[in-house]
């Protein structure tokens, strides 16, 4: 791996922590009100449902409450990668989703929402092909669990399955199911 390899998977990593910073800064100093609107910054895994690979996912939200103790809208973003045909393409993805979750429970929650995905097939040099970038519709399902620190400040799990359309790949075989679920941990900031 050269330098500028580095560099970009380094990237993501990058951002997340900048934004994090700066979110934890505004809740130090921001004064103490009615904590109706969360930023979720997130680590998870993701496998493809043709594959047994698990990859790294980063992630973040913003969430807002609609109905108090009853309903929740989402508004994220994240980043994903993986390797298909041995290593031959690697499929880059950052979905950028709008979710709803019921919450009854305050420290459960579960529903669906939609989300446009982009995805780029970057194949191996070797095999002379140019890359492809697509940008598809998708939904999803899924739910999570919240679990309280501090004011303002809680752990949060989820996880959800990603329902895509089929693709096309200039390499045998040509259609595969991009379909995904994932599993994240993240850190819900109140303010």
């Amino acid at each position: 791996m050269d330098r500028r390899e580095v560099r970009r998977a380094a990237m993501p990593f990058q951002i997340l922590t900048r934004v994090a910073s700066a979110v934890l800064l505004l809740i130090v100093v921001a004064p103490k009100t009615a904590r109706a609107v969360e930023i979720v910054p997130s680590v998870g895994i993701t496998r493809s449902v043709e594959s047994d690979e698990v990859t790294k996912q980063l992630g973040l939200a913003l969430r807002s409450t609609v109905v108090p103790h009853l309903l929740k809208s989402e508004f994220g973003g994240s980043y994903r990668s993986e390797k298909r045909n041995a290593g031959a393409v690697e499929a880059k993805m950052w979905p950028v989703t709008a979710s709803l979750w019921l919450t009854p429970i305050p420290v459960l929650y579960a529903g669906a929402g939609v989300g446009w995905y982009h995805t780029t097939l970057e194949y191996r040099p070797s095999l002379g092909l140019e890359d492809q970038t697509t940008q598809d519709f998708g939904v999803h399902v899924g739910g999570g669990m919240k679990m309280p620190l501090a004011p303002g400040v809680a752990l949060d799990f989820s996880g959800r399955y990603v329902f895509l359309q089929d693709q096309e790949s200039r390499l045998v075989p040509q259609k595969f199911n991009p379909d995904y679920w994932t599993l994240s941990a993240g850190l819900a900031l109140g303010f």
